[in-house]
């Protein structure tokens, strides 16, 4: 398992560096293929040595070779970020192929769109279609028997929020309302957990900038997508015994 734990972890390394180009490219339209990856200051090709997942940057010292302009810090915490997601979700879910796959994809992806909401305030359709493709894909092979209650996560997770949007369409965008479906289509009943974290974290956040700044802090907007990912994490990693203890309490 410590083998196996290391190897998703440097993984995630290289995935996390592909996360910050796709972050970069899909709200802009630029193609993610075919295509190398270059400053964003001056437009120079990057060196395959210069582009190696946090250790360039550190080597560089954080700043870019062909111009000396400061490189963000967001490029290698991106890139650790999703190289321990990657190392925890083998780690909690050792011994379950499918649900492994489930979890690395959709790791994957609240990464991604986090950078593009708190970027761009933004969450792109075309990642959370591809997602939820993989994710149908790999739940059919790999535990078809749990596709009915993902349907059913992915549709109250979705209207739960579509509520919300609607009640509040300055509040809740139809990015948020689309990316708690895919979090059900992924977590299927753990989705609770996922949006109750999410919400809180929300709240929290929230009320400290109301304390700290007043009434100002009301006007100002906040990309909720980065709680729904980390609520999908905490659901991922610990929303099936959390889910467990609600339920034997409570019933």
């Amino acid at each position: 398992m410590a083998v196996a734990a290391a190897i998703a972890f440097v993984w995630g390394l290289a995935i996390g560096s592909f996360v910050t180009v796709v972050a970069h490219r899909v709200p802009r339209g630029e193609p993610l293929v075919l295509s190398r990856s270059r400053c964003v200051t001056c437009g120079t090709q990057i060196a395959g040595y210069d582009n190696v997942p946090v250790l360039s940057w550190v080597a560089l010292g954080g700043r870019s070779r062909c111009c000396e302009d400061r490189i963000s810090a967001r490029y290698p915490l991106t890139e650790l970020t999703t190289g321990f997601l990657y190392m925890a979700t083998v780690l909690v879910l050792w011994g379950d192929a499918t649900e492994i796959a489930l979890g690395l994809v959709l790791v994957t992806t609240v990464v991604a769109v986090s950078l593009t909401d708190l970027e761009q305030r933004i969450i792109p359709n075309k990642i959370l279609l591809v997602a939820a493709l993989i994710g149908l894909a790999i739940a059919a092979v790999g535990d078809p028997a749990s596709l009915p209650e993902r349907a059913i996560a992915a549709v109250a997770a979705g209207g739960v929020f579509f509520v919300a949007a609607l009640a509040y369409p300055h509040g809740m965008g139809l990015g948020d309302v689309k990316l708690a479906a895919v979090m059900g289509l992924f977590l299927g009943r753990d989705v609770a957990v996922a949006i109750v974290v999410a919400l809180l974290a929300g709240s929290v956040v929230g009320l400290a900038m109301i304390a700290r700044r007043g009434s100002a802090a009301r006007k100002q907007a906040i990309p909720f997508g980065p709680f729904l990912a980390l609520g999908s994490v905490v659901g991922l990693l610990a929303g099936a015994p959390l889910t467990d203890l609600y339920l034997r309490t409570f019933s």
